[in-house]
Order: C-alpha cells, then sequence, then structure tokens
C-alpha cells in the first residue's frame, strides 16, 4: 500500500502511478466500476479495491450508483467528486469580458458577462472583473476554487503568463496577469490566448480528445488555434496560430500592429468597418448607410445586412473570406487538420462567408490534405470560451500537475518567478 511519505511527496512509484491513473479513468468516464477499472489496467482485484479506497478517503472519487449485473451482484459504480472544487474562467476579449465559474466536470454552473474595452489596460481590466468573478462565487462560497484561466485575445507566451506584444492590448505586453489571480483564490492560474480557448471547447463540445482540428476566429482580429492529436501547438514562444499578421498578397493596408499588408488589415471585423464606412462615404447603396449616418458601424451589423442581402455587406463578407481562405489552405497544406471551424462574429454570416472559404481552400490546398477534411461554422453558443478555458485547466489538472498536488488533496498556486 502506499506509503503517508510518497502520497505526501507525489512519488512517482508504480503504487502512485495507478492510483492517479484509476482516479482519472473515472474521471473521464473511461471505466468506472472495479471490474472494470481492473480490466483497463490489470491490476488484481485486492489492488484495485486498495487504490479505490484510497481515491475515497482522499476525497476524488465517491460511491454511485448500482450498474448493470453480468450475472452475480452487480456493482457499485464509482464517480469523480466533480462537485469538491470550482474552476474560474475569464475570457476577456477586445470589447467585453466574460466569466464563468464550472465544476471539475467542465460542467457552467454560473456565468456573466459585460462590455469592456481591453484597451484599457491590465489593472483596470482586472479590477473590474474581480467583481464578477466574486458575485458568482458568492453563490456557493463555502466551495474552493482549484484552477483559474484567463483567456487573452493576443499572444500568450503560456509558460510564463504574460502577454507578448499584443497589438490591441496598450499595456500588457509582459504584465504579470497570473499573480493578482492567484493571490486572489490562492489556486493556480493558467494564462492562454483566447482562440486556444476556443479550439478546446471544440475538443470538449466534440468529445475528440485526439482532434486534429484548426480554429479559426474572426472577430475583430484574426487568429487561430492549432490542434495536434489533441494537444495545443503553441509553438516556441506562444505565437502558433497568430494567423492575423501573415502578408497578404498585394495589400498595403496598414495594420494596427504597425505593418503593412497583415491578414487582420484586410480580413478582420475592424478592416471590414473601415472599408464599409469608406464605401458608403463614396456613395455606395447600402442599408448599413442608415446606421452609420446614427452610430457606430460593428462587424454585426455587417453580418446581419449580408444575411438581408444587402450587396455591400456580402462584397465585404465575401473579401475576407477569400483572403481568409488563402491563408487558411497554406495551414490545410502544412497542418492537415481532419476539421477546420470558423468562428468569432464572422461566423454570423453563415454561408456567405463559409462557402467562399471552402471554395479557396478546396482550390488552394493539396487534394490529399482535403481528401477527409471538413470545414464548419461554430457554434453559436457565447459560453463556448468558458468551457474551452474549463478544459484547459481539467488538463492541466489532472493530465499534467496531478501528481505533484495529489496527495493535498487540492491544488495550490506554484509560485515561480515570472521575469520582469
Amino acid at each position: 500500500m502506499t506509503t503517508d511519505s510518497a502520497l505526501r511527496f507525489g512519488a512517482q512509484t508504480d503504487e502512485v502511478t495507478s492510483l492517479l491513473r484509476i482516479v482519472n479513468l473515472v474521471r473521464t468516464g473511461e471505466a468506472t466500476t472495479r471490474p472494470e477499472i481492473g480490466k483497463v489496467t490489470g491490476l488484481g482485484r485486492g489492488v484495485v479495491s486498495q487504490r479505490v479506497d484510497q481515491a475515497i478517503q482522499i476525497g476524488f472519487l465517491g460511491d454511485g450508483e448500482f450498474g448493470a449485473s453480468s450475472g452475480g451482484r452487480a456493482p457499485r459504480t464509482l464517480r469523480f467528486r466533480a462537485e469538491q472544487g470550482r474552476i474560474v474562467v475569464c475570457a476577456l476579449g477586445a470589447a467585453h469580458m466574460r466569466v464563468g465559474v464550472t465544476a471539475l466536470d467542465g460542467d457552467i454552473l454560473e456565468h456573466t458577462h459585460r462590455s469592456w474595452d481591453i484597451a484599457q489596460g491590465p489593472e483596470k481590466t482586472i479590477d473590474a472583473v474581480m467583481p464578477l468573478i466574486d458575485e458568482l462565487l458568492k453563490r456557493d462560497p463555502t466551495v474552493p476554487v482549484w484552477g483559474v484561466v484567463v483567456g487573452l485575445p493576443g499572444p500568450v507566451d503560456f509558460a510564463t503568463g504574460q502577454p507578448v506584444a499584443p497589438p490591441i492590448m496598450p499595456g500588457w505586453n509582459g504584465y504579470d496577469v497570473r499573480t493578482p489571480f492567484e493571490e486572489r483564490f490562492n489556486a493556480p492560474v493558467w494564462v492562454d490566448n483566447d482562440s486556444n480557448l476556443l479550439a478546446l471547447g471544440e475538443r470538449a463540445r466534440r468529445r475528440d480528445s485526439h482532434a486534429d482540428l484548426i480554429y479559426c476566429k474572426i472577430g475583430s482580429g484574426v487568429g487561430a488555434g492549432l490542434l495536434s492529436k489533441g494537444r495545443i501547438h503553441r509553438g516556441a514562444n506562444g505565437a502558433a496560430g497568430d494567423i492575423g499578421h501573415v502578408r497578404v498578397s498585394d495589400s498595403d493596408a496598414l495594420c494596427r500592429c504597425g505593418k503593412i499588408g497583415c491578414l487582420e488589415a484586410v480580413a478582420g471585423g475592424w478592416a471590414l468597418v473601415r472599408d464599409a464606412e469608406q464605401a458608403i462615404k463614396e456613395g455606395a447603396p447600402s442599408s448599413l448607410a442608415a446606421r452609420a449616418g446614427k452610430d457606430v458601424l460593428t462587424l454585426e451589423d455587417i453580418t446581419l445586412a449580408a444575411q438581408a442581402g444587402d450587396s455591400l455587406a456580402i462584397t465585404l463578407i465575401q473579401k475576407s473570406a477569400r483572403v481568409a481562405g488563402e491563408t487558411i489552405s497554406a495551414l490545410v497544406n502544412m497542418f492537415n487538420p481532419g476539421v477546420i471551424v470558423i468562428g468569432g462574429a464572422i461566423a454570423s454570416a453563415g454561408e456567405v462567408f463559409l462557402a467562399e472559404v471552402r471554395q479557396r481552400v478546396y482550390e488552394l490546398s493539396l487534394p490529399l490534405a482535403t481528401r477527409d477534411l471538413t470545414i464548419t461554422l461554430s457554434v453559436n453558443d457565447e459560453r463556448e470560451p468558458l468551457r474551452g478555458g474549463a478544459e484547459l485547466a481539467r488538463e492541466q489538472l489532472f493530465d499534467v500537475t496531478f501528481p505533484r498536488w495529489f496527495a493535498a488533496g487540492r491544488p495550490s498556486p506554484e509560485r515561480t518567478a515570472v521575469p520582469a
């Protein structure tokens, strides 16, 4: 039997490894009875019983209902105690913040949102998001927070949790996002790009733990989350998937990052608004003219107008789709995904956008790379980044860091120095 010392220090003995595996088998639903655990792991009945009793004692597992009988006494199922902790997810966008609280199985329990300009800077943003979290957590204040995930609309060095030169986030470069949340909730914190959270949300929704998938988010900006065999590919410094700043041939549009001809400066939401306003100023007939005369146009205005048949809006959406499709086709040739998901505000344009992307991808990509490729729109669910954030936290808690903290019964922050 595993000693208290081994449990306390998370020693990687066979006994500890088997205990961790059993908890995760039950957590994922791969095996939920003692006989099933024995079949999957090859462990004897007595060893399985010991490990299960330990997991119950520590607090990870509990007895469930009786399962189906295979001829003898019906076995009692085991359940992962997802109610023992909470995961907090803060999905920060260019113009909004969305906050959710989930159980340890990823089930979203509460969520809320508010408008917010990310350009107000990190201190004001974090000060604004904390009360939203507190309001959700006070509805069940006795349950501790086990992890916090913060999604940002820009490149992030995942190892340090620091934004790296985000074009639309002045004052955020190199900012220590983790520490304020660690100190507030006494829990580990992970910071990632919002497109990665959306890709993980797709993985969770599809229940495909080995997906080869690209999530392309086209909202105010443009980005992509890359899943390879179910794992996020972030690259050496967290810049993987930052397709918004790929150069578009023959474009001289000035991007918000200061460079010329970026995809975002041609196909991003702010670029479409810019082009719509310019076309209306030059006299182009459009239902958007009335809106532009009263208020600031948005990408949502353009997508709704395109769905209603407005010729200017359709032209702009199709232009965005063509250049986005060209960039995506390069990813298809290089990455060979099985699924491409188009999300963000542009997804509201539906087939007007999707059909053009499909045409360009199939036209420009290799036949082998597109043979089994599915290109689809994301589900129109505002909770998707919350679901993805919970998926990231669960992956980090139970697949990556579990051996380091399981003996304590709950995780605590890993206080590591963040480079200045």
